[in-house]
């Protein structure tokens, strides 16, 4: 069969769109099919039924009017009576649609012409659709493009088949961008939005770094080093903790390169950005050490519930550890993921002295004891007049100067004196109407019911209702800083699994739990554990 002009137009002009737009010729001729129907139903009527299909070989246009198959027709132009239906089809039943062919309609150079432009919309929401999908499974991905301009600071790029934006939060400081410029960033999100896909690109990102790693050291590409945190202050400095899955290969100075080849590859991208190259290690403390470099540590003091530590440094090296505005902890801290406090040793020896003394008072005023006999059992550890009411009483009676006698006494006068504090607590407690009923639970103290009752938490369904950050403080990270908050048992010695079962034993006295819940709960965690073990 020939082709006829106008159709042979149609064709070339859904090739054309396919191909400037890069997506399916038969997306662009289905919009074009769409347009016609559109043109017809305003020849034919706008409230006929009108399908239009498009032959995708020939672009011969086929019209037809679609009238549904009802037992009372209502409206002549969109419904036909079941009887006449069968007339046509014998097999017609209600529901169907009856196609009715109507003349085609003349459709010149212009007539395409406003067909493309009706089109438009259409093409471009699958052009939309297309480089969504393209570039959805890109996230965490470097890519390459050319600055197309620059909006109030933020960087529009052509990535070719897309457009991404580099804000001005997500660029390198001091880092300035010309219409042609080739650009390399990482795309960190992509999102459908009204108005298309959004492509969020990044210089400061710490993955961008890393990936500029893995192209420069085929070690790391292949999965034999591997970097496991990385902390950057972008366009100044960073820390990056690498380890080598091969002890044979030293992932520093893979990292490094020949003559430093491979890191200044990185640095010449983040404009000067200095990268210190740090090894990882699983004891926290050696990793500590390791992420302050250059510094030199004299010692560390680690508190694992609070993912805290001391680090101690000769008086000459503070300045240096601390960094210029306190940059080399805080991207220590970042990199390790702990709470880092530096101090000097002779702050270190001050603060020490100073809790020596603190708890010697402690022991003469709660003892009734000489300041001789407080600081023997401060230098023998004990920090509290608990420890020294319920330890062994051997282990006193072994201090140097002691004997078993003088050991008797001094756990006596210890435990009189709590049970003096014991006595002035339940008083407040009850001064503050908290329930006898929290007693039950295990771990409770009479100072725990006062902290309680200050803060208006009487009953035991009180209690339930608090969790375990209410009871043992939380912490926020935010900018690299950790800030902590109190909670109501900080002062006291209890962990937050304690603080968690204290909470469950009210849950269950208040009746919100019960056994049988507690039990299936801890089956379905076995089961997720064996799941992820799997």
């Amino acid at each position: 069969m020939a082709v006829s002009a106008n159709r042979l137009e149609l064709l070339q002009i859904a090739d054309a769109v396919a191909r400037e737009k890069v997506i399916d010729r038969e997306i662009v001729l289905a919009a074009m099919a769409d347009a016609i129907q559109k043109a017809a139903r305003s020849r034919y009527g706008s409230e006929t039924n009108i399908r239009a299909d498009i032959n995708s070989k020939t672009g011969e246009i086929r019209l037809q009017r679609l009238l549904e198959v009802v037992d009372t027709v209502e409206d002549y132009s969109t419904q036909i009576a079941l009887e006449l239906a069968r007339d046509r089809n014998i097999e017609a039943k209600i529901g169907d649609f009856i196609a009715d062919p109507l003349p085609p309609m003349d459709f010149g150079r212009i007539a395409a012409q406003s067909a493309k432009q009706v089109i438009v919309q259409k093409v471009r929401e699958a052009e939309r659709d297309r480089q969504f999908d393209e570039f959805k499974d890109r996230v965490g991905e470097i890519v390459n493009g050319t600055v197309k301009r620059v909006e109030y600071g933020n960087v529009i790029v052509d990535l070719g088949r897309g457009e991404g934006i580099i804000r001005r939060d997500e660029m390198i400081p001091r880092e300035a961008f010309r219409y042609g410029d080739r650009v390399r960033a990482y795309v960190y999100d992509v999102r459908r939005e009204q108005r298309g896909p959004q492509i969020f690109l990044s210089r400061t990102h710490p993955q961008f770094m890393v990936k500029l790693f893995t192209m420069e050291v085929p070690e790391i590409y292949d999965g034999i080093i591997q970097i496991k945190s990385v902390a950057r202050d972008p366009g100044s400095r960073a820390k990056i903790a690498v380890i080598s899955n091969d002890s044979s290969i030293d992932p520093v100075g893979a990292c490094v390169g020949m003559r430093g080849s491979r890191v200044q590859a990185v640095v010449g991208e983040l404009q000067g950005e200095k990268i210190d190259i740090i090894p990882w290690s699983n004891d926290p403390a050696a990793f500590i050490v390791n992420a302050l470099q250059p510094a030199e540590v004299a010692k560390v003091v680690l508190d694992e519930d609070a993912e805290r530590i001391e680090v101690v440094v000769p008086d000459e090296q503070l300045s240096l550890a601390i960094g210029r505005r306190g940059q080399n902890v805080r991207l220590a801290s970042q990199l390790t993921g702990w709470d880092i406090d530096i101090m000097t040793e002779a702050e270190e020896s001050e603060r020490r002295q100073k809790e020596f003394n603190e708890r010697t008072n402690l022991f003469m005023d709660a003892l009734d004891v000489d300041e001789m006999v407080g600081q023997v059992l401060a230098s023998e550890g004990f920090a509290q007049v608990e420890e020294v009411a319920y330890v062994d009483l051997e282990e006193i009676a072994s201090i140097d100067g002691f004997d078993e006698d003088t050991a008797q006494e001094i756990q006596t006068r210890a435990r009189e004196y709590l049970e003096k504090i014991e006595a002035e607590m339940d008083a407040k407690r009850k001064e503050l109407g908290v329930s006898d009923e929290l007693r039950s639970i295990d771990g409770m103290t009479s100072q725990m019911m006062v902290a309680l009752g200050e803060d208006g938490i009487k009953t035991v369904e009180d209690f339930a209702g608090c969790a375990a950050d209410d009871l043992v403080g939380w912490s926020e990270r935010k900018d690299g800083e950790t800030k902590k908050f109190e909670g109501l048992f900080s002062k006291f010695d209890i962990s937050r699994a304690e603080a968690e079962n204290m909470i469950v034993q009210a849950r269950l006295a208040a009746g919100w739990i019960t056994e049988e819940d507690l039990a299936t709960e801890a089956v379905a965690e076995e089961e997720a554990e064996g799941e992820q073990e799997a």
